[in-house]
């Protein structure tokens, strides 16, 4: 009994601390339902979202897995802003939710067996053309955790490095990034519809969100430790070479089983030169450059 006197003051306490009067909270709890796991998570919604172009089957495992794609992609942003937006995280706080990016990381490169070896190769190859323009290049989550975790500089490949003035600005910035080569021919001007979707309606949210993390990146953040620890340390290389070596290798890869198994070389639904983009050695990004040797920046994505 006295704890649930207990509880029923705390209930008091805190609507009265927000200058509400407890006992219209108390009365509304009478009168609630009991929460059930089927509308807490929303199951019917979630199940509910693939809508197939075609009558093809694998389609539907396509969209889903890209469904649960984008769904680690926003645990991982769930991690990485409260370390962005944290006034002074502490090691231990990084070390963290550094194991929890890690762990989506590797869920996202383990996952991707469901597209190498869970779709029929002459299904795919048929549905696949009812997708264009449409492309997974198109995913703004993926920017954002490149705009989260790093300094936009490094997010620039060599070549883009040689087009920009000697003080960029932040359009500058994402006019020269190394994803833009995706879609935009560089020597005529001409963008792919896919990239023209996709500035249209992303780009002005990626350059507000620059600005806004500018100097408190993950980058940032971990840089302000003066002597961080050897685990701080692992834990960032690890996820560095995670999603932007092996992650990419093993898209890669898969693009070369559905695009080029049997030497056709097809063009990617997004019109991108593929096998040239997705590969880590093109896009040379990297969220934490400094800790890496001279070395490993320069075999940045070659097999060991």
């Amino acid at each position: 009994m006295e704890q649930q006197n207990n509880i029923i003051k705390a209930i008091e306490v805190k609507y009265a601390n927000l200058g509400e009067n407890p006992e219209t909270y108390l009365k509304g709890l009478l009168q609630a339902k009991p929460i059930n796991y089927w509308d807490y998570v929303e199951v019917d919604t979630l199940l509910s979202l693939q809508k197939p172009r075609t009558d093809f089957k694998d389609e539907e495992v396509f969209i889903m897995y890209h469904q649960i794609t984008e769904l680690l992609l926003k645990l991982m942003i769930h991690e990485i802003k409260q370390i962005v937006y944290h006034e002074s995280p502490s090691q231990e706080f990084i070390i963290t939710k550094l194991s929890r990016l890690n762990r989506y990381t590797k869920m996202m490169i383990t996952s991707f067996d469901v597209m190498s070896g869970g779709m029929d190769y002459d299904d795919y190859n048929t549905f696949r053309a009812t997708l264009a323009p449409a492309s997974g290049f198109q995913s703004a989550q993926f920017r954002l955790v490149e705009i989260y975790c790093t300094r936009l500089e490094n997010l620039i490949n060599e070549e883009g490095k040689k087009r920009l003035p000697s003080d960029p600005g932040v359009e500058e910035y994402f006019e020269h990034i190394y994803w833009k080569d995706a879609g935009l021919n560089r020597k005529t001007g001409q963008k792919t519809l896919t990239l023209k979707q996709f500035e249209n309606k992303y780009l002005d949210r990626f350059i507000a969100l620059a600005r806004k993390v500018k100097g408190r990146t993950l980058e940032d953040q971990v840089a302000k430790f003066a002597n961080p620890t050897k685990e701080m340390t692992d834990l960032l290389k690890e996820f560095d070479h995670l999603y932007n070596v092996e992650w990419p290798m093993v898209h890669l890869n898969t693009a070369k089983h559905y695009l080029d198994k049997k030497g056709e070389n097809q063009s990617a639904t997004g019109g991108s030169e593929w096998k040239k983009y997705l590969h880590p050695q093109f896009q040379q990004r990297k969220f934490f450059p400094a800790m890496w040797n001279e070395l490993e920046l320069k075999k940045w994505g070659q097999p060991d």
